[in-house]
């Protein structure tokens, strides 16, 4: 009987993971659907507990998504800060827009070339990140550091020309 008991609780377990994943796919990929499977998950899954306070999270911010705000971006900086908060959103194409008017602002500022490269490399544009994280590293070698050291150019590693680029000498 306990054993019935345990094999049930397990089995409900793996239903509330398998809807879990399904929510967060929908709400990585920032489908409509996305807040009502999170509050579906919270109707049908309430004793789980640790995935319960997750799911509050992200049906949080997924609310947060539908409400529109105007934000009035005026110089380099507005443009700057904005683009990192689509980018830290995923929302590479807007991201990329800001980056370029901030861009038309400073060009000579490295640092907007090298979230344009690492945009462009989490997008799958490889060429565009090689000859953007070439100039980010022309104007400041300090991004040869970084590059060598990011994530996002996992893709473009083993690249000659990235190599080039970020060689550390």
């Amino acid at each position: 009987m306990a054993k019935a008991k345990e094999k049930a609780k397990k089995d409900d377990y793996q239903k509330a993971l398998a809807a879990y994943s399904l929510a967060m796919k929908s709400f990585r990929k920032k489908e409509d659907k996305a807040c009502e499977l999170l509050k579906d998950f919270i109707a049908k899954y309430s004793s789980e507990k640790e995935l319960i306070d997750r799911v509050q999270i992200y049906l949080t911010l997924c609310e947060g998504r539908k409400q529109k705000t105007k934000v009035s971006l005026k110089d380099f900086e507005d443009y700057y800060q904005y683009g990192i908060y689509k980018m830290n959103q995923g929302n590479y194409e807007e991201a990329l827009k800001l980056f370029q008017k901030a861009q038309n602002e400073e060009p000579k500022e490295g640092k907007i070339h090298y979230l344009i490269a690492t945009i462009y490399c989490l997008t799958g544009k490889q060429e565009e990140c090689i000859d953007s994280l070439k100039k980010a590293v022309h104007l400041d070698k300090f991004f040869k550091i970084l590059a060598n050291n990011e994530s996002s150019f996992i893709d473009i590693k083993e690249d000659k020309r990235f190599k080039l680029i970020t060689k550390l000498s």
